[in-house]
């Protein structure tokens, strides 16, 4: 059987995956792949938060992925440039969502380990009880 660990990569790697393909499939219609990407992100992070036991962790999701906007703006950027080009602009975008999804995966796998089942924080012991 799985350990958490390997099923978390599996989750992340399953989601770059498709949206590569997406990214990949959609090159030469720019910003038209964010309407697919964006779910598949979303599903990731939900995926991992419960595999972390979190109550609601589809509320994380956009808490884990608006801090790489910046870097899917720069990867619309590209995909504006160099879509057009079929086969080289393909596989830019190809490389750039996967990576990007990779990124958020991790970051969601580090944020729900912090952050613990309940949200209070993995490492933190309870205070103590006084008798």
């Amino acid at each position: 059987m799985a350990t958490r660990a390997e099923k978390i990569h599996g989750l992340i790697h399953a989601a770059a995956a498709a949206a590569a393909a997406v990214a990949g499939g959609l090159a030469q219609a720019p910003g038209s792949d964010a309407a697919v990407i964006t779910p598949i992100q979303v599903a990731m992070v939900a995926a991992i938060g419960q595999q972390h036991g979190a109550p609601s962790p589809r509320a994380a999701a956009p808490k884990l992925t608006l801090p790489f906007s910046a870097a899917a703006a720069g990867r619309g950027l590209s995909q504006w440039l160099v879509g057009w080009w079929p086969g080289l602009g393909n596989a830019i975008n190809a490389v750039t969502a996967a990576a990007l999804t990779e990124a958020i995966g991790w970051a969601a796998d580090a944020y729900f380990a912090e952050e613990g089942p309940r949200g209070g924080g993995a490492a933190q012991v309870p205070p103590a009880t006084e008798p």
